[in-house]
């Protein structure tokens, strides 16, 4: 067999005229300014290769002449326009109640995000409740938790607990409650507006349209078995609803104290307080950049499953770049509007806008902040499904860090690391 020939991948010699030197120094300096570009990839800003965002782009490329929806992209910008330093594909972190459809009846409507709306949002699942003066959330028990903040107006709530004691109650904008799993409750709005909340449940998957109801109950249970469970004829139950009624238009209750004195019970009032008022505590972390409230079992003791801190950003503002170790954090946004980034492995970086009646999810331990990015403050819940809120601050990360080690790790001045130093909180300003 003849030996292979080596292939030769020389270009042949040509003599070199004047203009072919021209030529040729001209398309080594636009290598060397491609050079010089693709080297600014790697630099302060704009760290990957191939590089991102609209600044590596040009204009013609960066267009989008295609259909669109301006209206929605508008309210994401940070889609529309990621900053150089989002870097690869994450799950989806940002949905809406504004997205999502309403069930409507006679007292008023609620829309969910569930996990089958939401894929990351495995921890819990959101609602958004209204009821009109009067409306009345049918009695009804969850087989989850179900945890609650007041938006708007006043609603008066009744439960159950397990020991069999009664507890009726009337909460305002910015208070809370929390309702075990299995215990029986209803929800009432008030005066002349009603109330509006958000509801929680510690199960991604649980839906406000797949409880336990009082009517259902009643309904699929035979007339005999209720006469001799009430010890009451079986034509009381005659005219008993045989469908659900879910959010009905009811009568004004009756006054708190009236209401409570009929339901009082020789076994006394529950143990376990049953609602919270933000309203009435003092700020956890306060600073020039905003505050931030922490409500979990150390102030709120029957709140067993969801912890939460509401959170103020002032203009200009942000909360820090940290991360929590013990559970996803779900954002429910009540005022302003933000822009946030997510950090993974990967690496994998992702940018995201919100404003009120948005949502955000944070893996557990995924590294994150949120700026004020409007003109007026920012107000948002978080919300962990645990007992207990807990925080890893990169600043005080670093803080705690050697300086030595540190400046091998950043290539910076030891002299600038010394502000790493410096005592820090929740929120800069």
């Amino acid at each position: 067999m003849p030996a292979r020939r080596k292939q030769d991948w020389r270009l042949p010699v040509e003599p070199l005229s004047r203009r072919k030197l021209l030529a040729a120094g001209a398309i080594a300096g636009g290598a060397a300014a491609a050079a010089a570009a693709h080297a600014q990839t790697g630099v302060f800003g704009n760290p990957d290769r191939p590089a991102e965002g609209r600044i590596n782009s040009s204009p013609m490329a960066f267009s989008n002449p295609g259909p669109q929806n301006p209206q929605l992209a508008e309210q994401l910008p940070s889609f529309q326009d990621p900053p150089a330093t989002d870097v690869s594909g994450m799950d989806l972190f940002w949905s809406s109640f504004n997205t999502a459809h309403k069930r409507v009846q006679a007292g008023g409507w609620a829309r969910e995000v569930t996990q089958a709306d939401f894929a990351i949002s495995d921890a819990v699942s959101g609602v958004n409740m209204r009821l009109g003066p009067g409306g009345v959330r049918e009695l009804h028990w969850h087989q989850q938790a179900e945890w609650a903040v007041m938006t708007n107006g006043r609603c008066r709530i009744t439960v159950l607990d397990a020991e069999g004691r009664p507890a009726i109650r009337e909460v305002g904008q910015g208070d809370l409650w929390y309702f075990p799993p299995g215990l029986p409750h209803s929800l009432q709005g008030l005066g002349t507006t009603g109330a509006e909340f958000v509801l929680v449940f510690d199960n991604g998957k649980a839906s406000e349209f797949n409880t336990l109801l009082l009517n259902e109950w009643m309904a699929h249970t035979p007339p005999d078995v209720l006469a001799a469970n009430f010890d009451l004829p079986v034509s009381a139950f005659r005219n008993i609803p045989v469908d659900d009624t879910w959010i009905f238009q009811g009568p004004p209750p009756m006054p708190l104290a009236q209401a409570q004195a009929a339901v009082r019970s020789p076994l006394g009032e529950p143990k376990d307080q049953f609602t919270f008022s933000t309203n009435d505590m003092r700020a956890d972390k306060v600073t020039r950049g905003g505050s931030v409230k922490i409500i979990d079992t150390r102030n709120f003791p029957v709140s067993q499953t969801i912890a939460a801190a509401l959170v103020t950003v002032k203009p200009g503002g942000m909360r820090e770049l940290h991360w929590h170790p013990n559970a996803d954090e779900w954002q429910y946004y009540i005022k302003g509007q933000a822009r946030m980034t997510v950090f993974n492995t990967g690496p994998k970086a992702q940018t995201a806008d919100f404003k009120p009646g948005d949502i955000g999810v944070v893996k557990k331990s995924l590294g994150h902040y949120v700026q004020n990015t409007g003109s007026t403050d920012l107000v948002f819940m978080e919300i962990f499904k645990d007992s207990r809120y807990q925080e890893v601050s990169l600043s005080q990360w670093l803080a705690g860090t050697p300086p030595d080690l540190l400046a091998a790790h950043l290539n910076m001045d030891p002299k600038l690391l010394e502000k790493f130093r410096s005592p820090r909180v929740v929120i800069p300003a």
